[in-house]
């Protein structure tokens, strides 16, 4: 598989800000990286963005998530391995990332209030925006998996 067009090359200037906002977001948030591995594993799952899946995965291993909690984001609704911040986390991602045109349901929304701060559910919020907006870059240029591992310092030995 090869990309379609290599975007960081063809508009570096945007991919620059993006990058630099990726990680502004991060910084600034108070979520911390287990809420940001499973938002960026979930959306990416959704939307299909390989590329995404591939270097999040990845990234979350690095974070010490459980290996068995990785493969069962795709089916956290039956799985026992999630709590409930966990839940809305991953309610709220879906809810985002495929937006009803009725909007998100008032009670996904109250959920997500029951477990964050007005503050916290905003990180989230653009969290899940960030990689939506990744995912869709990645999937229309068809980003190829595991090509930017050494620029990310995600070729670590043992993640292959």
């Amino acid at each position: 598989m090869s990309a379609r067009i290599d975007y960081q090359k063809a508009a570096p200037d945007l991919f620059r800000k993006f990058v630099e906002f990726s990680m502004a977001l991060k910084k600034a948030s108070s979520l911390g990286n287990t809420i940001f591995d499973l938002v960026h594993i979930r959306a990416s799952q959704l939307n299909g963005c390989a590329f995404c899946l591939d270097m999040h995965i990845k990234e979350a291993t690095l974070h010490k998530e459980r290996p068995l909690r990785l493969h069962h984001i795709a089916i956290w609704r039956e799985s026992p391995l999630f709590d409930a911040r966990d839940r809305a986390v991953l309610e709220w991602t879906e809810a985002v990332t495929h937006l009803d045109r009725r909007g998100i349901p008032d009670e996904i929304y109250a959920d997500a209030k029951d477990h964050f701060t007005d503050q916290e559910l905003v990180e989230l919020t653009w969290a899940v925006a960030e990689i939506n907006a990744w995912n869709r870059v990645n999937v229309a240029f068809k980003g190829v998996p595991g090509s930017a591992d050494k620029a990310f310092g995600l070729d670590k030995a043992g993640l292959e």
